[in-house]
Protein backbone atom coordinates (compact mmCIF):
# COMPACT_ATOMS: atom_id res chain seq x y z
CA UNK A 1 0.00 0.00 0.00
CA UNK A 2 2.84 2.35 0.83
CA UNK A 3 4.67 1.63 -2.48
CA UNK A 4 1.44 2.23 -4.41
CA UNK A 5 0.95 5.59 -2.74
CA UNK A 6 4.59 6.49 -3.47
CA UNK A 7 4.17 5.61 -7.16
CA UNK A 8 1.01 7.69 -7.29
CA UNK A 9 2.81 10.64 -5.78
CA UNK A 10 5.65 10.23 -8.32
CA UNK A 11 3.14 10.18 -11.14
CA UNK A 12 1.32 13.26 -9.90
CA UNK A 13 4.50 15.19 -9.19
CA UNK A 14 6.12 14.37 -12.58
CA UNK A 15 8.65 11.83 -11.32
CA UNK A 16 11.16 9.81 -13.31
CA UNK A 17 8.59 7.14 -14.26
CA UNK A 18 5.84 9.58 -15.15
CA UNK A 19 4.51 9.24 -18.75
CA UNK A 20 5.49 12.79 -19.58
CA UNK A 21 9.03 12.26 -18.32
CA UNK A 22 9.37 9.04 -20.36
CA UNK A 23 8.06 10.81 -23.48
CA UNK A 24 10.56 13.62 -22.97
CA UNK A 25 13.47 11.17 -22.77
CA UNK A 26 12.31 9.35 -25.91
CA UNK A 27 12.11 12.62 -27.83
CA UNK A 28 15.54 13.67 -26.60
CA UNK A 29 17.12 10.57 -28.12
CA UNK A 30 16.09 11.38 -31.69
CA UNK A 31 17.17 14.13 -34.05
CA UNK A 32 15.75 17.60 -33.49
CA UNK A 33 15.45 20.64 -35.73
CA UNK A 34 18.70 22.18 -36.81
CA UNK A 35 17.62 25.76 -36.16
CA UNK A 36 17.30 25.01 -32.45
CA UNK A 37 20.84 23.65 -32.08
CA UNK A 38 23.73 25.63 -30.56
CA UNK A 39 27.09 24.38 -31.87
CA UNK A 40 29.14 26.44 -29.46
CA UNK A 41 27.46 24.85 -26.44
CA UNK A 42 26.66 21.50 -28.13
CA UNK A 43 23.10 22.02 -26.92
CA UNK A 44 20.02 20.76 -28.76
CA UNK A 45 16.80 22.52 -27.82
CA UNK A 46 13.42 20.94 -28.49
CA UNK A 47 11.44 24.04 -29.37
CA UNK A 48 11.78 27.74 -30.02
CA UNK A 49 11.05 28.74 -26.44
CA UNK A 50 13.78 26.45 -25.12
CA UNK A 51 16.29 27.79 -27.66
CA UNK A 52 15.41 31.37 -26.66
CA UNK A 53 15.94 30.57 -22.98
CA UNK A 54 19.26 28.92 -23.79
CA UNK A 55 20.47 31.99 -25.71
CA UNK A 56 19.71 34.16 -22.70
CA UNK A 57 21.59 31.87 -20.30
CA UNK A 58 24.91 32.90 -18.76
CA UNK A 59 26.84 29.89 -20.09
CA UNK A 60 25.78 30.67 -23.67
CA UNK A 61 26.79 34.29 -23.28
CA UNK A 62 30.26 33.24 -22.14
CA UNK A 63 30.68 30.92 -25.12
CA UNK A 64 29.56 33.64 -27.53
CA UNK A 65 32.01 36.13 -26.04
CA UNK A 66 34.79 33.62 -26.68
CA UNK A 67 33.53 33.13 -30.25
CA UNK A 68 33.54 36.87 -30.99
CA UNK A 69 37.15 37.17 -29.87
CA UNK A 70 38.41 34.57 -32.36
CA UNK A 71 35.58 33.56 -34.68
CA UNK A 72 37.87 32.41 -37.51
CA UNK A 73 39.57 29.76 -35.40
CA UNK A 74 36.25 28.30 -34.25
CA UNK A 75 34.84 28.25 -37.78
CA UNK A 76 37.96 26.54 -39.14
CA UNK A 77 37.87 23.90 -36.40
CA UNK A 78 34.18 23.14 -36.97
CA UNK A 79 34.76 23.00 -40.74
CA UNK A 80 37.70 20.64 -40.32
CA UNK A 81 35.67 18.27 -38.13
CA UNK A 82 32.73 18.37 -40.55
CA UNK A 83 34.99 17.63 -43.52
CA UNK A 84 36.70 14.74 -41.72
CA UNK A 85 33.36 13.12 -40.90
CA UNK A 86 32.06 13.50 -44.45
CA UNK A 87 35.30 12.22 -46.01
CA UNK A 88 35.21 9.12 -43.81
CA UNK A 89 31.78 8.22 -45.22
CA UNK A 90 32.77 9.14 -48.79
CA UNK A 91 35.88 6.94 -48.59
CA UNK A 92 33.70 4.02 -47.48
CA UNK A 93 30.71 4.43 -49.82
CA UNK A 94 32.13 6.13 -52.93
CA UNK A 95 35.55 4.53 -53.30
CA UNK A 96 34.96 2.43 -56.43
CA UNK A 97 31.80 4.10 -57.81
CA UNK A 98 30.13 7.46 -57.52
CA UNK A 99 27.49 8.11 -54.87
CA UNK A 100 24.90 10.83 -54.33
CA UNK A 101 26.04 13.65 -52.06
CA UNK A 102 22.59 13.81 -50.44
CA UNK A 103 22.77 10.12 -49.48
CA UNK A 104 26.17 10.66 -47.88
CA UNK A 105 24.97 13.76 -46.02
CA UNK A 106 21.89 11.95 -44.67
CA UNK A 107 24.10 9.18 -43.31
CA UNK A 108 26.39 11.76 -41.71
CA UNK A 109 23.59 13.62 -39.92
CA UNK A 110 22.09 10.36 -38.66
CA UNK A 111 24.66 10.65 -35.87
CA UNK A 112 23.16 12.83 -33.18
CA UNK A 113 26.56 14.29 -32.21
CA UNK A 114 27.61 15.38 -35.68
CA UNK A 115 28.90 18.84 -36.56
CA UNK A 116 26.21 20.94 -38.21
CA UNK A 117 26.81 22.65 -41.53
CA UNK A 118 25.54 26.03 -40.33
CA UNK A 119 28.60 26.24 -38.06
CA UNK A 120 31.07 25.73 -40.93
CA UNK A 121 32.39 27.97 -43.69
CA UNK A 122 30.04 26.32 -46.22
CA UNK A 123 26.49 27.56 -46.38
CA UNK A 124 25.04 24.71 -48.45
CA UNK A 125 25.94 21.14 -49.39
CA UNK A 126 26.58 22.30 -52.96
CA UNK A 127 29.33 24.64 -51.74
CA UNK A 128 30.96 21.79 -49.84
CA UNK A 129 30.82 19.43 -52.85
CA UNK A 130 32.33 22.09 -55.13
CA UNK A 131 35.09 22.60 -52.54
CA UNK A 132 35.93 18.89 -52.68
CA UNK A 133 36.16 19.09 -56.47
CA UNK A 134 38.40 22.17 -56.43
CA UNK A 135 40.84 20.68 -53.93
CA UNK A 136 41.07 17.37 -55.83
CA UNK A 137 39.83 15.25 -52.95
CA UNK A 138 36.88 13.88 -54.93
CA UNK A 139 35.58 13.71 -58.46
CA UNK A 140 32.29 15.64 -58.54
CA UNK A 141 29.57 15.45 -61.17
CA UNK A 142 26.33 17.44 -61.38
CA UNK A 143 23.36 15.61 -62.92
CA UNK A 144 19.61 16.02 -63.04
CA UNK A 145 19.36 14.03 -59.82
CA UNK A 146 21.82 16.26 -57.98
CA UNK A 147 25.52 16.14 -57.14
CA UNK A 148 27.50 12.90 -57.20
CA UNK A 149 30.97 12.34 -55.73
CA UNK A 150 33.68 9.71 -56.24
CA UNK A 151 36.50 9.27 -53.74
CA UNK A 152 40.10 9.74 -54.95
CA UNK A 153 42.45 7.52 -52.99
CA UNK A 154 45.69 9.35 -52.13
CA UNK A 155 47.20 6.59 -50.01
CA UNK A 156 50.92 6.17 -50.90
CA UNK A 157 50.64 2.38 -50.88
CA UNK A 158 47.70 2.48 -53.29
CA UNK A 159 49.47 4.95 -55.57
CA UNK A 160 52.54 2.71 -55.61
CA UNK A 161 50.47 -0.32 -56.65
CA UNK A 162 48.67 1.65 -59.36
CA UNK A 163 51.98 2.92 -60.72
CA UNK A 164 53.44 -0.60 -60.77
CA UNK A 165 50.34 -1.89 -62.56
CA UNK A 166 50.52 0.87 -65.18
CA UNK A 167 54.21 0.16 -65.71
CA UNK A 168 53.49 -3.54 -66.22
CA UNK A 169 50.73 -2.74 -68.73
CA UNK A 170 53.06 -0.46 -70.68
CA UNK A 171 55.71 -3.18 -70.79
CA UNK A 172 53.10 -5.66 -72.03
CA UNK A 173 52.11 -3.27 -74.81
CA UNK A 174 55.77 -2.83 -75.79
CA UNK A 175 56.29 -6.61 -75.84
CA UNK A 176 53.15 -7.00 -77.95
CA UNK A 177 54.43 -4.50 -80.51
CA UNK A 178 57.82 -6.23 -80.57
CA UNK A 179 56.11 -9.58 -81.05
CA UNK A 180 54.10 -8.17 -83.98
CA UNK A 181 57.26 -6.86 -85.67
CA UNK A 182 58.96 -10.26 -85.22
CA UNK A 183 55.99 -11.98 -86.82
CA UNK A 184 56.07 -9.66 -89.81
CA UNK A 185 59.81 -10.23 -90.22
CA UNK A 186 59.42 -14.01 -90.09
CA UNK A 187 56.58 -13.90 -92.61
CA UNK A 188 58.78 -11.94 -95.01
CA UNK A 189 61.61 -14.49 -94.58
CA UNK A 190 59.23 -17.41 -95.21
CA UNK A 191 57.89 -15.77 -98.39
CA UNK A 192 61.38 -15.06 -99.68
CA UNK A 193 62.38 -18.72 -99.14
CA UNK A 194 59.37 -19.85 -101.12
CA UNK A 195 60.63 -17.82 -104.05
CA UNK A 196 58.01 -15.11 -104.18
CA UNK A 197 58.15 -11.78 -102.50
CA UNK A 198 54.43 -11.11 -102.93
CA UNK A 199 51.72 -12.93 -100.97
CA UNK A 200 49.64 -15.41 -102.99
CA UNK A 201 46.56 -13.88 -104.55
CA UNK A 202 43.26 -15.74 -104.98
CA UNK A 203 42.34 -16.81 -108.55
CA UNK A 204 39.06 -17.71 -110.14
CA UNK A 205 38.27 -21.40 -110.66
CA UNK A 206 37.86 -22.14 -114.38
CA UNK A 207 37.06 -25.47 -116.07
CA UNK A 208 37.82 -26.19 -119.69
CA UNK A 209 34.77 -28.44 -120.15
CA UNK A 210 31.69 -27.24 -118.24
CA UNK A 211 29.97 -30.61 -118.72
CA UNK A 212 32.79 -32.49 -117.03
CA UNK A 213 31.97 -33.77 -113.57
CA UNK A 214 34.22 -33.15 -110.60
CA UNK A 215 35.01 -36.37 -108.73
CA UNK A 216 37.00 -36.92 -105.56
CA UNK A 217 38.72 -40.25 -104.99
CA UNK A 218 39.70 -41.43 -101.52
CA UNK A 219 41.92 -44.54 -101.34
CA UNK A 220 40.69 -47.37 -99.12
CA UNK A 221 44.16 -48.09 -97.72
CA UNK A 222 47.72 -46.80 -97.85
CA UNK A 223 48.86 -49.46 -100.37
CA UNK A 224 48.69 -47.16 -103.42
CA UNK A 225 50.86 -44.66 -101.61
CA UNK A 226 53.37 -47.40 -100.82
CA UNK A 227 53.33 -48.50 -104.45
CA UNK A 228 54.11 -44.99 -105.54
CA UNK A 229 57.02 -44.93 -103.15
CA UNK A 230 58.42 -48.10 -104.74
CA UNK A 231 58.57 -46.57 -108.22
CA UNK A 232 62.16 -46.00 -109.32
CA UNK A 233 63.38 -42.50 -109.89
CA UNK A 234 65.58 -42.86 -112.92
CA UNK A 235 66.87 -39.33 -112.69
CA UNK A 236 68.77 -40.24 -109.53
CA UNK A 237 70.79 -43.15 -111.01
CA UNK A 238 73.31 -43.57 -113.78
CA UNK A 239 72.89 -45.98 -116.69
CA UNK A 240 74.90 -48.84 -115.11
CA UNK A 241 73.26 -48.60 -111.63
CA UNK A 242 70.15 -50.41 -110.58
CA UNK A 243 67.32 -48.68 -108.72
CA UNK A 244 67.05 -49.32 -105.00
CA UNK A 245 63.79 -50.16 -103.25
CA UNK A 246 63.00 -47.23 -100.93
CA UNK A 247 59.68 -48.44 -99.50
CA UNK A 248 60.87 -49.33 -95.95
CA UNK A 249 62.57 -45.98 -95.45
CA UNK A 250 61.82 -44.31 -92.11
CA UNK A 251 60.23 -40.91 -91.45
CA UNK A 252 63.60 -39.46 -90.58
CA UNK A 253 65.04 -40.55 -93.97
CA UNK A 254 62.14 -38.92 -95.81
CA UNK A 255 62.57 -35.75 -93.85
CA UNK A 256 66.32 -35.74 -94.53
CA UNK A 257 65.57 -36.01 -98.25
CA UNK A 258 63.79 -32.63 -98.11
CA UNK A 259 65.64 -29.70 -99.65
CA UNK A 260 67.18 -27.02 -97.43
CA UNK A 261 64.48 -24.50 -98.38
CA UNK A 262 61.70 -26.84 -97.23
CA UNK A 263 63.47 -27.38 -93.88
CA UNK A 264 63.73 -23.62 -93.37
CA UNK A 265 60.05 -23.17 -94.18
CA UNK A 266 59.12 -25.90 -91.67
CA UNK A 267 61.19 -24.35 -88.87
CA UNK A 268 59.75 -20.92 -89.66
CA UNK A 269 56.17 -22.21 -89.42
CA UNK A 270 56.93 -23.91 -86.11
CA UNK A 271 58.38 -20.67 -84.77
CA UNK A 272 55.26 -18.81 -85.87
CA UNK A 273 53.05 -21.34 -84.09
CA UNK A 274 55.08 -21.02 -80.88
CA UNK A 275 54.97 -17.22 -80.99
CA UNK A 276 51.23 -17.30 -81.61
CA UNK A 277 50.72 -19.50 -78.54
CA UNK A 278 52.68 -17.04 -76.40
CA UNK A 279 50.57 -14.17 -77.72
CA UNK A 280 47.34 -15.98 -76.87
CA UNK A 281 48.55 -16.61 -73.32
CA UNK A 282 49.38 -12.92 -72.89
CA UNK A 283 46.02 -11.78 -74.29
CA UNK A 284 44.11 -13.92 -71.75
CA UNK A 285 45.13 -11.57 -68.90
CA UNK A 286 42.36 -9.53 -67.20
CA UNK A 287 42.37 -6.64 -64.75
CA UNK A 288 39.89 -8.44 -62.48
CA UNK A 289 41.42 -11.35 -60.53
CA UNK A 290 39.13 -11.81 -57.51
CA UNK A 291 37.56 -15.25 -57.00
CA UNK A 292 36.10 -17.19 -54.08
CA UNK A 293 37.96 -19.62 -51.80
CA UNK A 294 41.37 -17.94 -51.97
CA UNK A 295 43.45 -16.40 -49.17
CA UNK A 296 44.19 -12.67 -49.57
CA UNK A 297 45.90 -9.95 -47.54
CA UNK A 298 44.33 -6.54 -46.75
CA UNK A 299 46.69 -3.64 -47.58
CA UNK A 300 44.48 -0.66 -46.66
CA UNK A 301 45.92 1.30 -43.73
CA UNK A 302 42.79 3.46 -43.24
CA UNK A 303 40.19 0.67 -43.09
CA UNK A 304 38.82 0.58 -39.51
CA UNK A 305 41.80 2.69 -38.38
CA UNK A 306 44.28 0.08 -39.64
CA UNK A 307 42.71 -2.80 -37.72
CA UNK A 308 42.92 -5.17 -40.71
CA UNK A 309 46.16 -3.88 -42.24
CA UNK A 310 48.30 -6.83 -43.46
CA UNK A 311 45.76 -9.27 -42.00
CA UNK A 312 44.74 -12.34 -44.03
CA UNK A 313 41.28 -13.62 -44.83
CA UNK A 314 39.30 -15.82 -47.21
CA UNK A 315 37.10 -14.42 -49.99
CA UNK A 316 33.54 -15.71 -49.55
CA UNK A 317 31.80 -13.66 -52.26
CA UNK A 318 32.83 -11.46 -55.20
CA UNK A 319 30.80 -8.26 -55.64
CA UNK A 320 30.78 -6.41 -59.00
CA UNK A 321 34.08 -8.07 -60.05
CA UNK A 322 36.21 -5.41 -58.26
CA UNK A 323 35.17 -5.94 -54.63
CA UNK A 324 34.80 -8.93 -52.33
CA UNK A 325 33.41 -10.02 -48.97
CA UNK A 326 36.41 -11.23 -46.95
CA UNK A 327 36.18 -13.34 -43.78
CA UNK A 328 39.17 -12.37 -41.63
CA UNK A 329 41.13 -15.27 -40.15
CA UNK A 330 42.11 -13.61 -36.86
CA UNK A 331 38.85 -11.93 -35.80
CA UNK A 332 36.27 -13.75 -37.93
CA UNK A 333 34.82 -10.42 -39.12
CA UNK A 334 33.19 -10.23 -42.57
CA UNK A 335 34.21 -7.02 -44.37
CA UNK A 336 33.81 -5.66 -47.88
CA UNK A 337 37.13 -4.66 -49.51
CA UNK A 338 37.97 -3.33 -52.98
CA UNK A 339 40.35 -5.24 -55.24
CA UNK A 340 42.96 -2.47 -55.13
CA UNK A 341 43.17 -2.90 -51.34
CA UNK A 342 43.85 -6.65 -51.54
CA UNK A 343 47.00 -8.61 -52.33
CA UNK A 344 47.59 -12.25 -53.23
CA UNK A 345 49.17 -14.60 -50.69
CA UNK A 346 51.99 -16.97 -51.70
CA UNK A 347 52.29 -20.18 -49.60
CA UNK A 348 55.50 -22.01 -48.84
CA UNK A 349 56.97 -24.54 -51.27
CA UNK A 350 54.66 -27.50 -51.72
CA UNK A 351 51.52 -25.48 -50.94
CA UNK A 352 48.37 -25.44 -53.08
CA UNK A 353 47.70 -22.38 -55.26
CA UNK A 354 45.08 -21.26 -57.78
CA UNK A 355 45.73 -19.31 -60.98
CA UNK A 356 43.77 -16.05 -60.69
CA UNK A 357 45.02 -14.44 -63.91
CA UNK A 358 46.64 -15.33 -67.21
CA UNK A 359 46.11 -18.20 -69.64
CA UNK A 360 45.73 -20.80 -66.86
CA UNK A 361 43.06 -18.86 -64.89
CA UNK A 362 41.12 -21.20 -62.60
CA UNK A 363 43.64 -24.06 -62.73
CA UNK A 364 44.85 -25.50 -59.42
CA UNK A 365 48.54 -26.22 -58.99
CA UNK A 366 51.25 -27.01 -56.46
CA UNK A 367 54.02 -24.54 -55.70
CA UNK A 368 57.45 -25.90 -56.61
CA UNK A 369 59.83 -23.00 -55.93
CA UNK A 370 59.92 -19.25 -55.22
CA UNK A 371 62.28 -16.83 -56.96
CA UNK A 372 62.51 -13.89 -54.55
CA UNK A 373 64.81 -11.85 -56.80
CA UNK A 374 62.49 -11.97 -59.82
CA UNK A 375 59.23 -11.89 -57.80
CA UNK A 376 57.93 -15.04 -59.48
CA UNK A 377 57.25 -18.69 -58.73
CA UNK A 378 57.31 -22.08 -60.46
CA UNK A 379 54.22 -24.30 -60.21
CA UNK A 380 52.99 -27.67 -61.46
CA UNK A 381 49.37 -27.88 -62.61
CA UNK A 382 47.39 -30.67 -60.91
CA UNK A 383 44.42 -31.39 -63.18
CA UNK A 384 42.58 -30.40 -66.32
CA UNK A 385 43.90 -30.40 -69.85
CA UNK A 386 47.25 -29.00 -68.63
CA UNK A 387 47.74 -31.64 -65.90
CA UNK A 388 51.39 -32.25 -65.08
CA UNK A 389 52.60 -29.14 -66.88
CA UNK A 390 55.31 -27.15 -65.10
CA UNK A 391 55.01 -23.37 -65.54
CA UNK A 392 58.02 -21.21 -64.67
CA UNK A 393 58.24 -17.46 -64.16
CA UNK A 394 54.67 -16.98 -62.85
CA UNK A 395 54.29 -13.55 -61.20
CA UNK A 396 53.06 -13.21 -57.64
CA UNK A 397 49.89 -11.46 -58.87
CA UNK A 398 48.87 -14.41 -61.09
CA UNK A 399 48.59 -17.10 -58.39
CA UNK A 400 47.14 -17.09 -54.89
CA UNK A 401 47.01 -19.51 -51.99
CA UNK A 402 43.99 -21.83 -52.02
CA UNK A 403 41.67 -21.64 -49.02
CA UNK A 404 41.44 -25.43 -48.75
CA UNK A 405 45.23 -25.82 -48.61
CA UNK A 406 46.76 -27.48 -45.59
CA UNK A 407 48.00 -25.19 -42.83
CA UNK A 408 51.61 -24.32 -43.55
CA UNK A 409 54.00 -21.43 -43.13
CA UNK A 410 52.88 -18.56 -45.33
CA UNK A 411 55.33 -16.23 -46.96
CA UNK A 412 54.76 -12.70 -45.70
Amino acid sequence: LQSASTAAMGKDNGGFLAPKSIANRIKAKGLQKLRWYCQMCNKQCRDENGFKCHCMSESHQRQMSMFTENSGAFMDEFSKEFEAGMMEIIARKARSHRCSANVIYREYISDRNHFHMNSTIWETLTDFVMYLGRTGKCEVDETEKGWFVTYIDRDPETLRRLEARAKRERSELDSEEKHQRDLERQVKIARSLEGGGQPPAPTELKRADPSEKVAFGIPASSKPAAAKAKLPSCALFSADEAPVDTAPSSASASSSALPAGAKSRTSGIQALIAEDMKRKEASARSKYWLRTDIVVKVMNKTLRDGKYYKQKGVIEKVVERDAAHVRMNASGDLIKVDQMDLETVIPSEGGRVVFVNGAFRGERARLLSINVDRFCVSVKIDGGQHAGRVVDGVEYEDVCKSADASSSSVRE
